[in-house]
């Protein structure tokens, strides 16, 4: 009986360990402002003649897929594109966010003004696993600009479902279409 008193220590200990776990991740869920805090953007006007740099940039989004051995088996999928401002010092001014469908037509236009995005602050736009609009080859096109010389924005889309006991996620990063000045 000697022998076992550790392991059975050991094992309560543990068992304990991952309730505790459990029940703070449980609270964190719930309670953290965190998990549906959007940054507040706000509206300016661009010079055009100031601008220093900017990209145009193309991130693929996938709003089902299809599983199996063929396209009748389909998978919806949520969205959300997120952009990242990567400069310590300079803002960067997102000038338009567009969401294409499959066969390249405008399905919605999420950003109607430009819209300041602090130093390392971060914003995102989503998609609902039941919206269908977009098809299998959806796209957003983001336009960003800075006035100042600043780093290139992180621009990807994670894409996630859950159904059942199944769950897939994953990301696009995206690809920079045009160019305008050169990143710090």
């Amino acid at each position: 009986m000697r022998r076992f008193k550790p392991l059975l220590y050991t094992v309560f200990v543990l068992i304990l360990m991952g309730l505790t776990a459990c029940a703070t991740q449980g609270q964190l869920t719930k309670q953290s402002p965190l998990q549906t805090r959007q940054t507040p953007l706000q509206e300016v006007t661009v010079d055009l003649k100031k601008v220093a740099i900017g990209q145009t940039v193309y991130v693929p989004i996938y709003s089902h897929i299809y599983h199996f051995n063929n396209q009748a088996h389909v998978m919806n999928l949520s969205a959300t594109l997120s952009v990242r401002n990567t400069d310590f010092t300079n803002p960067i001014i997102i000038t338009s966010v567009r969401y294409y469908d499959t066969d390249g037509q405008l399905v919605r236009q999420d950003v109607n003004r430009p819209l300041r995005l602090n130093p390392l602050a971060s914003t995102s736009f989503f998609v609902s696993a039941d919206d269908s609009s977009g098809g299998s080859g959806a796209n957003f096109i983001v336009e960003w600009v800075g006035e100042k010389m600043a780093s290139e924005p992180v621009i990807e889309a994670v894409m996630i479902s859950t159904s059942s006991s199944q769950g897939i996620s994953f990301v696009s990063s995206g690809k920079v279409l045009q160019q305008r000045g050169k990143s710090a």
